[in-house]
């Protein structure tokens, strides 16, 4: 009776997250055809004797990225070889973007119309500028950074100094490949980290491409003196969390979910479970197992919770799950969303860092910010 009630409410958890998501992805969609439309209306203004057939033209080709994004989910499950689903993911995301900027720019040439008179191949020259963007954020994207931080840990024994590598928002499958992942862990190996820890979302949407790609083999290169731990994202859910699990135990990363691990050093790591499990330990639940006298790292990939570190005396905490917004201006968007979206920040003697993430997700761009691999240098302060 137990496990039958048990199994009702957490039925009706995911129920309801599934429709919240449903709704939240029905409400972007709208905003998309809405976009998609007024860039084609735009265009065609430069067209005015375009014939019937013409313009039925122009509406399908820039409709197909959307329908190619949308199958590259729906086919996902049906066998179809990587390459095709990569560049259905590639085109159609990337798409979201090309709209983004188009938007962007038609809207403020429309809004100048009210004072000044711009000429109608104007929508040509945005056109060009958001291509040209397009391909200055893939460049970045491409480029990912090293961030270093020297983290003292006031009022705690460190017996010797931590290099730490701390990653996020890997979104290994269609988007991410694993000649990618490769180098991710050449430059990873190259920090010579004692410890490796990651911040979720290492996984996209499925596990499939991982196996079909052979990237569970390429996981398992990614090694440290102290070990590898990592704390489940939201999109290790959407993945199947206990499909993650299973590919997981075939590396040499180690899955916490609320669960706490106590280093050789006495360096204690607290793994929270992500947030979209609505009935994870509470922050305070976790601490109550922890020995505060010794350092406690706590990894939570959602920096929801940022402002309590200080209060149950966390000395450091890694979190991901903004990607910084990957893109201006959803990067306004994220500063708002969060107390703390991106970087390094003191909490009183608590120290958290939220990382941009080391790929992303969606199309491979980034505009105003930078993916990035973070080196924490931690040793006990003065």
């Amino acid at each position: 009776m137990f496990n039958r009630r048990t199994d009702l409410v957490v039925g009706n958890l995911v129920l309801s997250l599934l429709l919240n998501m449903g709704f939240f992805f029905l409400f972007l969609f709208a905003i998309l055809i809405a976009g998609n439309s007024y860039v084609i209306l735009r265009l065609l203004q430069c067209f005015p004797t375009l014939p019937s057939w013409g313009t039925m033209i122009v509406w399908g080709v820039m409709f197909t990225p959307i329908v190619l994004f949308i199958l590259s989910f729906l086919l996902s499950k049906v066998g179809l070889p990587y390459s095709i689903l990569r560049t259905c993911y590639l085109i159609g995301s990337s798409w979201l973007f090309f709209i983004l900027y188009m938007v962007i720019g038609l809207l403020l040439v429309d809004l100048l119309r009210i004072w000044v008179s711009i000429p109608h191949y104007s929508s040509f020259i945005i056109l060009v500028a958001t291509l040209f963007v397009l391909f200055c954020g893939y460049t970045n994207y491409k480029s990912p950074k090293i961030n270093s931080i020297d983290i003292k840990l006031q009022g705690k024994n460190l017996s010797t100094p931590m290099r730490v590598v701390a990653i996020s928002d890997v979104h290994l499958g269609y988007g991410t490949t694993n000649e990618q992942l490769k180098q991710f862990i050449e430059l990873m190996n190259a920090q010579t980290p004692d410890l490796i820890i990651i911040g979720g979302d290492l996984i996209d949407n499925s596990v499939e491409p991982l196996y079909q790609e052979d990237m569970v083999e390429t996981l398992s290169l990614i090694k440290a003196p102290m070990g590898v731990y990592m704390v489940p994202g939201n999109h290790e859910y959407i993945s199947g969390i206990e499909k993650c699990q299973d590919l997981l135990s075939s590396t040499n990363i180690t899955f916490l979910k609320d669960s706490i691990v106590t280093l050789p050093n006495g360096v204690q790591i607290v793994g929270r479970d992500d947030r979209f499990n609505k009935s994870r330990s509470s922050l305070q639940e976790l601490m109550n197992r922890v020995n505060l006298n010794g350092p406690v790292i706590v990894l939570d990939h959602q920096p929801n919770e940022v402002e309590l570190v200080e209060q149950f005396g966390i000395d450091l905490q890694f979190s991901g799950h903004t990607h910084r917004g990957q893109v201006w201006p959803i990067s306004w968007i994220t500063d708002l969303l969060f107390p703390q979206s991106y970087g390094y920040r003191k909490w009183g003697e608590s120290h958290v860092y939220v990382s941009s993430g080391l790929s992303l997700w969606g199309p491979p761009f980034r505009i105003g910010t930078d993916s990035e691999m973070v080196v924490l240098n931690i040793a006990s302060g003065n």
